[in-house]
């Protein structure tokens, strides 16, 4: 009981500081505020706070329990990411910042006409809504099923409703007025607790162990869990090659066309620092990536030691920290880094969301100080788009059978792709497509679902895409996008 009173007062305070930052950083917010932070972000926030919001819940929790069945073959996609996020160093970001875009997918409303300029913001929403559920989830499942175990199918189900209102009713509070202004700050602080709490994790498991801090990483090598390259298998899904290709995508997607991750980058000061933010950020990511997985090798090599049952694989962390007899330090952390995850990516990921629909879709200015209208449109937009997410997650908990990391890759394959193939279109074109325009709603639906299609025919054969699917449905878009172009000019249409 003394672990749960301490666990519950560090939450309590965790919360009473973020609502603090949030009071005193969404003073007087405008839409500028809210959705770019005025433009004055300094660099190093935003870098450190993405790294929170680039972990969440998965990092926190799936990654260490994915060593089991992967190894360290994570870090094949890992090592992917930094080709991807080289192209938006390069490419992306110099291009956002001469445009002067707040939302990035106004670039296809000016490269291809309108229709593709709400498609991409869409399959957007489509994805980041996904991916803020998955990621909440996970947490919100931990808190189910080890702090408040269920009784009853109907008390469960109510259990876990409550517990996402607080979730994202806190998130909500301290968010609804400054926005991207707001979340610079705590995600600063919540990726700062995550480290802290994985990183005591690893230093007192490897003293369960009876290894000094300087042992830790010889006994990780020879654990029998830490291979990183996987090259036997052509046709697995986990191959090295394919991995590498899937991690560039993912990055290049999943940050550099990703509303929600570019946002901040776009609050920095000037393109310098955003750039500056990038590729550091890129760089720590590795090495924070390599410490959830020696934390997952660690936790493993525990279990054998003390013959603990684990479970499912998401579960591992939690039940080491929770149920491993290690005191209260442990728990603690664990719970404090448990809602920081919770709470670094879907923050901004709510955020990202209002920003979309009151930009893209109800067409207010974000460069004017909203009147009362407006500000209460937005208020109403915000509140609506976390009820949203809440009902995703509830229908996710009634249908995953999976790693939800495992999962969240595969759909992003699919909402990811589209935006890939148009944007790759966009990017070779220096003129409106009228013509195409028309078409780019079709094209991004029926891309996936050839995808889809294309996965089930390879998987029959022995073969699997994994998660380089991705960039085979966003050469599906943009294949789609070129045929319509090359018909139009055929036919002297306006293309």
């Amino acid at each position: 009981m003394q672990v749960e009173i301490w666990a519950g007062l560090a939450v309590v305070a965790y919360l009473a500081v973020l609502y603090a930052i949030g009071r005193r950083t969404g003073r007087g917010g405008s839409m500028a505020d809210f959705s770019l932070g005025g433009r004055r972000s300094p660099w190093w926030a935003v870098a450190f706070g993405m790294v929170g919001t680039s972990l969440s819940g998965v990092t926190f929790l799936s990654v260490p329990g994915w060593v089991g069945d992967q190894q360290f073959g994570y870090m094949q996609m890992v090592i992917g990411y930094l080709f991807g996020y080289a192209a938006i160093v390069g490419i992306l970001l110099p291009l956002y910042y001469r445009l002067k875009l707040t939302s990035i997918y106004r670039f296809l409303g000016d490269r291809i006409g309108n229709r593709s300029y709400r498609t991409g913001a869409a399959f957007f929403l489509l994805s980041r809504s996904m991916g803020a559920a998955f990621r909440l989830y996970l947490v919100v499942l931990v808190l189910n099923e080890t702090l408040l175990p269920e009784t009853t199918a109907l008390g469960g189900w109510l259990r876990l409703t409550l517990l996402i209102a607080l979730v994202l009713g806190a998130i909500w509070a301290y968010t609804r007025h400054g926005g991207i202004s707001t979340v610079v700050w705590t995600d600063t602080l919540q990726t700062a607790c995550m480290l802290i709490a994985a990183g005591t994790a690893v230093w007192l498991i490897g003293r369960e162990l009876g290894l000094s801090p300087a042992e830790i990483p010889g006994a990780i090598a020879d654990s029998g869990h830490a291979r990183w390259w996987f090259f036997d298998d052509w046709g697995a899904g986990n191959h090295g090659i394919k991995q590498l290709i899937a991690g560039a995508f993912i990055a290049l997607c999943m940050t550099g066309l990703d509303q929600d991750m570019m946002q901040k980058n776009l609050s920095c000061r000037n393109l310098r620092d955003a750039q500056i933010n990038m590729a550091s950020f890129s760089i720590v990511l590795v090495f924070v990536n390599l410490l959830f997985l020696g934390l997952g090798a660690l936790l493993l090599m525990y279990t054998v030691a003390t013959g603990m049952e684990v479970g499912r694989a998401d579960l591992l962390f939690a039940r080491v920290a929770l149920d491993g007899g290690m005191g209260v330090a442990l728990p603690v952390l664990f719970m404090l880094g448990l809602v920081a995850a919770a709470l670094s990516s879907a923050d901004s990921a709510l955020t990202a969301l209002t920003t979309s629909v009151c930009v893209d879709f109800l067409g207010m200015d974000p460069e004017t100080d909203a009147g009362p209208d407006d500000h209460s449109r937005r208020m109403r937009t915000h509140f609506l788009v976390s009820m949203g997410v809440g009902l995703l997650i509830l229908v996710f908990h009634a249908v995953n059978d999976t790693s939800v990391i495992a999962a969240l890759f595969r759909i992003a394959g699919y909402t990811y792709g589209p935006l890939l193939g148009l944007f790759a279109f966009a990017l070779t074109r220096e003129s409106r497509h009228e013509w195409v325009d028309r078409c780019v709603p079709f094209i991004a639906v029926i891309a996936p679902l050839l995808g889809w299609a294309l996965e089930q025919a390879a998987a029959n054969a022995g073969f699997s895409f994994g998660f380089a699917l991705l960039p085979v449905n966003g050469f599906l878009t943009w294949g789609g996008a070129s045929l319509v172009a090359l018909f139009a000019r055929m036919r002297s249409l306006p293309a």
